[in-house]
């Protein structure tokens, strides 16, 4: 009740010349018998006025005009954050992604005159920790499909492109308040994707510091070749789980609908978990399968794989494509391409980016 009732009550007026007024709760009362010695409910209440901040967060960023949420936006997010909280920020700019040998995201930062950023944010316990979270999140905070260029409707809310991004940032938020026994690190690769004469190609291969090639056959196909690198960083730190957010494919909109992400996974306890923690928070995800015949629809004939399928089963053959990126960690891949940002108003979410999957994360690690 009171995290949908806080949920509620959010709006993004900042560009509104005359501001609405908008009735706002200011006092809630909770009465009941021995409300007062009940600690598992204090401690609820505690932890969703730390929740729904991060989602909130996530929502203003998301909604915020890709002019303002570029790159360097985020890692400027990131920073803020870290600032007294227990957080640790490491931005990284072009020299040291290049040094990095981040080649995905050089590759799709380069139609761009907005330099690319590697954020990547660290919370640590006091004590040894339980668990170590890798959260990974797509930060392409402009999507135009490059050369592969999106016809005009589509481009009119891809500024939501980064929502993958934005959730970490908002669950790493909430993670620093409520401060639980595990160390989760959240990873964000950022970039704009744009059509310029220093655009990557079609036809066009990138060879990552893994040792995987890819064939770039659809520029617009672009996050999976983000998320690459950053899962790749990811597996280095040897986490016991990594968890990427994205929103990855409009074939699992066609799948699921607008209200539902897709859960692709290599390990069954792990997806377990996500859909017990999904199914707590009211944040609907529905498991797919990760059909292993498939993996032949991104072969590629003069690199490893390619960055598209074969027409059908595009959230699959995607998911699969990132598989190819994490080793032997327990991994899960959230296609939230429908669920991160809301066409209409819904009971508890106003038109617009929703913050989606930053409870189900946080209780998750709650949970561990």
């Amino acid at each position: 009740v009171l995290e949908g009732l806080l949920l509620s009550g959010y709006t993004f007026q900042k560009y509104k010349s005359d501001n609405e007024k908008i009735t706002q709760v200011e006092t809630l009362t909770f009465v009941g018998p021995k409300l007062k010695k009940n600690a598992k409910l204090a401690q609820t209440f505690e932890a969703v006025q730390h929740i729904v901040p991060g989602v909130f967060l996530a929502r203003d960023l998301v909604n915020e005009p890709a002019s303002v949420s570029t790159p360097t936006y985020l890692a400027n997010q990131a920073k803020k954050l870290s600032e007294g909280n227990g957080l640790k920020a490491e931005v990284w700019g072009v020299n040291k992604i290049k040094a990095a040998k981040m080649n995905g995201l050089l590759a799709v930062a380069r139609g761009s005159l907005e330099e690319p950023r590697f954020i990547k944010l660290s919370y640590k316990p006091s004590g040894k920790p339980k668990r170590k979270v890798a959260l990974v999140g797509k930060g392409l905070t402009f999507d135009s499909g490059g050369l592969s260029l999106k016809p005009a409707k589509s481009m009119e809310t891809m500024k939501i492109d980064m929502s993958g991004g934005a959730t970490v940032l908002g669950t790493m938020r909430a993670i620093a308040q409520l401060k639980p026994q595990v160390q989760v690190i959240g990873y964000i690769p950022s970039s704009e994707n744009m059509p310029s004469g220093t655009a990557q190609k079609p036809g066009d291969i990138i060879s990552y510091r893994n040792g995987k090639t890819v064939e770039v056959l659809n520029t617009d196909a672009e996050g999976r070749l983000i998320l690459a690198d950053a899962l790749i960083c990811a597996v280095e730190e040897k986490p016991d789980v990594i968890i990427d957010l994205a929103t990855l494919t409009g074939a699992c909109m066609v799948a699921l609908g607008s209200q539902v992400a897709g859960l692709f996974s290599n390990n069954e306890k792990l997806t377990d978990a996500l859909l017990k923690c999904s199914k707590e928070t009211g944040e609907q995800l529905w498991h797919m399968p990760l059909v292993k015949e498939y993996k032949g629809d991104i072969k590629s004939s003069i690199a490893d794989i390619k960055n598209i399928g074969g027409g059908y089963g595009g959230a699959i053959t995607a998911a699969l494509f990132l598989e190819e990126f994490v080793s032997d960690v327990p991994w899960a891949h959230l296609d939230i391409a429908g669920p991160a940002f809301s066409e209409r108003e819904l009971s508890y979410t106003p038109r617009g980016g929703t913050g989606f999957g930053v409870r189900t994360l946080v209780q998750y690690v709650l949970s561990l």
